[in-house]
């Protein structure tokens, strides 16, 4: 497998690529829209093809790169029924999406967001923003949830083997990677809390909003374009 971590420095945000390399076949998990020509010219120079954009979940921190890389590649999107309405292919927890001979597992692991997914493939898990190196997604927007939070951590995430690789959808220290045994024991604000303790934490972490709530929300319901309906997307 061809596994690339990229990442945006305005917003700190990774975006992953990983490829087959017997079939060449691509999949992005969360673009960035200032990022697209980066990702194309990636795939340009590896012979690769966009077949798949998966989105963690609807951000409210980046503008999806999704819509325009379909538009520009013919990939489909992917995301969470519960998430924006203008996606291809909706999957739930247990779904499989196959990208050449590779296959990325699907777990639902609400609590930052309500639409929240991680994806799994070959020991490397994609987080999205429910569990970040030494940290967690937020909980105080988007439907989001702290004890739904700790659940989907601690009862799906966790329960993967130790060695198992955690690739967060953000990193704000500097961090690339770490394992879900180094997140069990040493995130704080998981590592020895209980549930009660994890809720009482996120509700009190009184943070500003992101800074481009407003726009990103809405642009992502849309497939990174906040203007036009699907139906007038060229």
């Amino acid at each position: 497998m061809l596994f690339r971590q990229l990442f945006d420095a305005e917003t700190s945000t990774y975006t992953y690529l990983l490829a087959d390399a017997a079939t060449g076949a691509a999949a992005l998990i969360d673009p960035v829209l200032e990022q697209v020509e980066r990702d194309l010219k990636l795939l340009r120079e590896r012979g690769l093809t966009l077949s798949v954009v998966l989105e963690t979940h609807v951000h409210a921190d980046h503008v999806t790169g999704a819509g325009v890389l379909r538009e520009r590649t013919g990939a489909a999107v992917v995301a969470s029924p519960r998430g924006a309405p203008c996606v291809d292919r909706m999957v739930r927890h247990g779904d499989l999406v196959r990208v050449g001979g590779l296959e990325l597992h699907v777990l639902e692991t609400p609590g930052h967001t309500d639409d929240s997914l991680s994806f799994l493939c070959d020991g490397r898990l994609f987080t999205g923003d429910a569990l970040l190196i030494r940290g967690t997604g937020r909980t105080d927007f988007q439907n989001g949830d702290p004890g739904q939070l700790y659940d989907a951590i601690t009862r799906v995430l966790f329960r993967l083997p130790e060695d198992t690789e955690v690739y967060p959808g953000h990193d704000y220290a500097g961090h690339t990677v770490s394992t879900v045994g180094e997140e069990k024991r040493h995130n704080p604000r998981l590592a020895g809390r209980s549930r009660e303790d994890f809720i009482f934490l996120m509700q009190g972490l009184r943070l500003p909003p992101p800074r481009k709530l407003d726009v990103a929300v809405p642009a992502n319901r849309a497939c990174g374009h906040p203007l036009l309906p699907r139906s007038l997307q060229v």
